[in-house]
């Protein structure tokens, strides 16, 4: 059974940094593209950023650019979203996805497996 398992969450202050990790049981974790998404209170799911499965590729939301990125670590099964910068309208449950074509995709409906979330907060 297939687990993507988020942390790092937590309530910061505005200007802060996160680092949130993805761990997953993907047995060919290196074949899987890895994306975030995240959902604030009351607003759909969004795209935040993918990265393919070499790592060559990463695509960002243009609202994001430049705070974020998506490093990964295959031989540790495990993606990471570091945020810089933090503003109260990051306020959000964010979400791992695994894309099982490998390459880096924005579109939500392109990732097979989900991890439950983990909730971040901003705080001004």
């Amino acid at each position: 059974q297939v687990q993507l398992v988020e942390s790092g969450g937590g309530l910061v202050q505005a200007g802060d940094s996160l680092r949130l990790s993805c761990a997953a049981s993907l047995r060919t974790f290196s074949n899987y593209a890895m994306g975030w998404f995240r959902q604030a209170p009351g607003k759909e799911r969004e795209f935040v950023a993918t990265i393919g499965r070499r790592a060559v590729h990463t695509a960002y939301a243009d609202s994001l650019k430049g705070r974020i990125t998506i490093p990964r670590e295959n031989a540790k099964n495990t993606v990471y979203l570091q945020m810089n910068s933090l503003r109260p309208e990051d306020t959000a449950v964010y979400y791992c996805a695994a894309y099982s074509a490998g390459l880096p995709t924005t579109r939500l409906y392109d990732y097979g497996h989900w991890g439950q979330g983990t909730q971040v907060t901003v705080s001004s």
